[in-house]
C-alpha cells in the first residue's frame, strides 16, 4: 500500500504516514528498519507493509477488510515508493 511521510523523529526511528484517505497511521523503529532506509522526510511517498491481523489471511496489500483500512493492524516496512 501506498502513503505519504508526515512524520519522522530520527532518534527514535519512527513516525507517522498518511493514507491517501488522509488517516494517519503510527510506525515504530522496527518498521522503519525492515525498509532499509536511513532518513524519511515529510511528504515523501512511501510503501508501507500491514501485519495480518491475528486469525485472518492478508489480503491484498494486507489492509482491506470490513471494518476499515487499518482497523487492529500495525505497520511493519516502510520504504521508498519507487515507479
Amino acid at each position: 500500500m501506498q502513503a505519504t511521510a508526515y512524520t519522522f523523529d530520527p532518534s527514535t526511528r519512527s513516525g507517522s504516514v498518511l493514507l491517501d484517505d488522509g488517516t494517519p497511521v503510527p510506525f515504530d523503529g522496527a518498521a522503519f528498519d525492515a525498509g532499509g532506509l536511513r532518513l524519511l522526510r515529510p511528504g515523501q511517498r512511501v510503501r508501507i507493509e500491514f501485519a495480518a491481523p491475528e486469525g485472518s489471511a492478508r489480503g491484498e496489500g494486507g489492509v482491506a477488510d470490513a471494518a476499515g483500512p487499518v482497523a487492529g493492524r500495525r505497520i511493519t516496512l516502510v520504504t521508498l515508493q519507487t515507479f
